[in-house]
């Protein structure tokens, strides 16, 4: 089982409004399907699903106000077998996935910045990013 959770549409979001649902209990939906539409004091933005599944219950109704950033608005089934094998291996290889990466960046960070490039007679050059 998943939760679905309210998305933070902007960095200082804390509420919005559960505007309209484009799903309803037994549909089945995928990654990327649009599922809701959420309302801001700003703008209205569709949700998309993250995961795959049925949704199996709709636990914030359409038209809801002041519903908080992180709050389960519904909740979707999973394969509930498939996915624990899957989370024991990532852990064996999420290290060694992270540890090149830990030691490229301070290597990266080491290395100095190439010196500002200087015309023949010592006057500025101009360049634009």
């Amino acid at each position: 089982m998943t939760d679905i959770l309210m998305p933070a549409l902007s960095p200082t979001m804390e509420e919005g409004v559960l505007a309209k649902w484009h799903v309803k209990v037994g549909d089945t939906v995928s990654a990327g399907d649009v599922i809701a539409e959420i309302e801001t004091d700003k703008a209205t933005m569709e949700v998309e699903a993250v995961d795959e599944g049925e949704v199996l219950e709709i636990l914030v109704p359409e038209g809801a106000e002041g519903v908080k950033v992180n709050t389960p608005i519904a909740r979707l089934s999973g394969d509930d077998v498939a996915p624990a094998p899957k989370k024991a291996d990532a852990p064996a290889e999420t290290p060694k996935a992270e540890a090149p990466k830990a030691e490229e960046a301070p290597k990266a960070a080491a290395a100095p910045a190439p010196a500002a490039p200087k015309s023949d007679d010592g006057g500025r050059i101009f360049a634009s990013p």
